[in-house]
């Protein structure tokens, strides 16, 4: 009996331990609706065409000034030497060729050896040279002979004047051979059946079509060298039919070197192919420049024309521009303390810190000078 009323209490005991156990946690649960965050408030974001600042006085403005510029048209083109400037090496001997003593892409100088030819020509040129030698020899002792005679009455006038006849034709025949030497370059006092080529003007061998023990034949083409002179040479572009207007002949243009971008040189157009290419309607533009040493034949270049009409653009100061997300903006005043951000196209960097404007202003406008600082002192 005692045991199970010890049970019984300690059962009752455990069940008030539970009841006020969960009571205790049913009293410590937080209320979720004051525990819940407050309501959140949306802001609007800024209005980029309209919106006002506390301080206006503050961003000083700049008014846009009137600028007069041709529009500038660049085109690509490439080095070129001047045809008229470019002469082919010749010689009328024909035969094999012994020495090349100049190579493509030398420097020469007028008269300088480039190759020595051994020909046949010279051996029946010489044979010629000195048959004629003979035979006027000839001719002259007989027209004295009777020259003689006739002075003392054995012959007739006629008989003088055949033979004066006869030394013309030889003195002509001499001649004759004795240039073929000159031309064939041999000396008729110390002949050689070697001939040497020389360089008729000084320049760059631009062109070469023969190597050792190749044959030469005489004025036939192909020429051995082509020597250019590249003190002057040609820019050859080709200009879109559109943009033909910018371009006239007689006009400067402004050569800017691939690999020499920080040079400028002055070319001046020289011709305008009459004939369009019918696939990309272009016509080639050719530029006739001094090469100061530098340009090279096959080098990429960038022709710019100002032929066009002079447009009027406006220009602010550089500072009152912004570069956001790629593109260019100035801040322009609407009154009140009021202002807008507007969108415009920049050009080229002018004297006194201003900056071309293409389009998106007009002289006159105002804008903020200091783009910068309204933009900071906007998104703060």
């Amino acid at each position: 009996m005692r045991h199970e009323s010890i049970r019984y209490l300690a059962g009752w005991v455990l069940g008030l331990v539970l009841a006020l156990g969960m009571t205790a946690c049913n009293e410590g649960k937080a209320n979720q609706k004051q525990e819940a965050p407050p309501q959140a408030t949306v802001v609007p974001d800024l209005n980029a065409n309209d919106f006002k600042v506390d301080h206006p006085e503050l961003f000083p403005l700049a008014t846009a000034v009137e600028y007069k510029a041709a529009p500038a048209l660049d085109v690509t083109g490439v080095i070129q030497p001047d045809i008229a400037r470019s002469v082919p090496v010749t010689t009328v001997a024909s035969g094999r060729v012994l020495e090349i003593k100049a190579r493509l892409g030398d420097e020469v100088k007028k008269g300088q050896v480039l190759m020595r030819v051994q020909s046949g020509d010279v051996a029946g040129a010489y044979q010629t040279y000195r048959k004629a030698v003979n035979d006027e020899l000839l001719a002259r002792v007989q027209l004295q002979r009777q020259r003689t005679l006739y002075d003392k009455g054995a012959v007739a006038r006629s008989a003088v004047e055949q033979a004066e006849d006869v030394e013309n034709d030889a003195q002509a025949d001499l001649d004759a051979a004795l240039e073929q030497l000159k031309l064939l370059g041999i000396d008729k006092d110390h002949p050689s059946g070697i001939v040497d080529v020389v360089a008729p003007i000084s320049g760059v061998i631009s062109d070469q079509q023969i190597t050792n023990s190749s044959g030469v034949q005489g004025l036939s083409s192909p020429n051995p060298f082509t020597i250019s002179d590249l003190s002057y040479v040609w820019i050859v572009c080709d200009v879109y039919e559109n943009d033909l207007d910018a371009v006239k002949v007689g006009e400067t243009a402004d050569i800017r070197l691939n690999s020499y971008p920080g040079e400028v040189f002055k070319g001046r157009v020289d011709n305008i192919l009459p004939v369009l290419d019918p696939n990309i309607r272009t016509a080639k533009v050719r530029i006739e420049v001094e090469n100061p040493g530098i340009m090279k034949v096959g080098m990429f270049v960038t022709a710019t024309f100002y032929g066009k009409e002079p447009e009027t653009f406006a220009a602010i100061p550089a500072t009152a521009i912004l570069h956001l997300h790629d593109r260019d903006w100035v801040y322009a005043p609407l009154g009140a303390g009021h202002f807008k951000r507007q969108e415009v196209m920049t050009g080229k960097m002018l004297p006194n810190n201003l900056q071309q404007v293409l389009s998106g202003l007009k002289p006159g406008d105002k804008v903020v000078q200091s783009a910068l600082v309204m933009q900071n002192t906007v998104e703060q």
